[in-house]
């Protein structure tokens, strides 16, 4: 029997709670010379920014939480469990190779798109066919939540290139990647709660 154990819950809760409190005090650190509207996370992370120490903390914290979700989440399908890990380890790396405070990383920016893009289709790969699924891993809200966030990641793109809102669209992909792990955590536990859980549920129907 393979259950989602209720620490997942505290691992996947606190990773949104950590993402945007280290973002907002590293921007409050930062001061008005910082534009949260066009202005990237990563500037915040950069060599010599005020709030640094913050938001490489958040960086830090949300990796951990994504590898610790990763590793509880056993309803889920394992493709879908090792996107979630690769996202976590991409979240450390990205902390670990700031960006320079003259600009943009080739090294930063590449982990960055790898994390976004492990983050955008764990949902699609940790889908569980079963009927019985709880209904985050199910294909269609599974489907539904890889799209949104491919959707924001191109919002990104596009700002980014018209040098537009990309501190806007960056923040509000990046906060629903960090928050759909604890839907996925919350729906597996209330159809426990239920004894819907399709790990408890035997392939041959009911035992007689």
């Amino acid at each position: 029997m393979l259950l989602v154990p209720r620490w997942a819950l505290f691992s996947s809760g606190c990773a949104p709670v950590l993402l945007i409190g280290g973002w907002a005090v590293a921007a409050s650190l930062e001061g008005p010379a910082y534009d949260p509207t066009t202005q990237t996370i990563s500037v915040l992370a950069a060599y010599g920014a005020s709030g640094s120490w913050v938001m490489t903390g958040a960086f830090l914290a949300l990796g951990a939480c994504h590898l610790l979700t990763a590793w509880g989440l056993r309803a889920a399908a394992t493709a879908g469990r090792v996107a979630l890990a690769g996202g976590g380890v991409s979240a450390l790396v990205v902390a670990l190779v700031p960006a320079p405070s003259s600009g943009g990383s080739l090294r930063h920016g590449s982990v960055a798109v790898v994390g976004f893009v492990l983050l955008a289709v764990w949902p699609l790969l940790a889908v569980d066919g079963g009927r019985a699924a709880p209904w985050a891993l199910r294909p269609a809200p599974s489907i539904l939540a890889t799209a949104v966030m491919v959707a924001g990641a191109v919002w990104f793109l596009v700002e980014m290139h018209r040098n537009g809102a990309a501190g806007v669209a960056e923040r509000v992909v990046t906060a629903l990647q960090s928050l759909w792990p604890f839907v996925v955590v919350a729906s597996c536990l209330h159809d426990r709660a239920r004894g819907g859980s399709p790990s408890s549920a035997s392939p041959h129907g009911p035992a007689r």
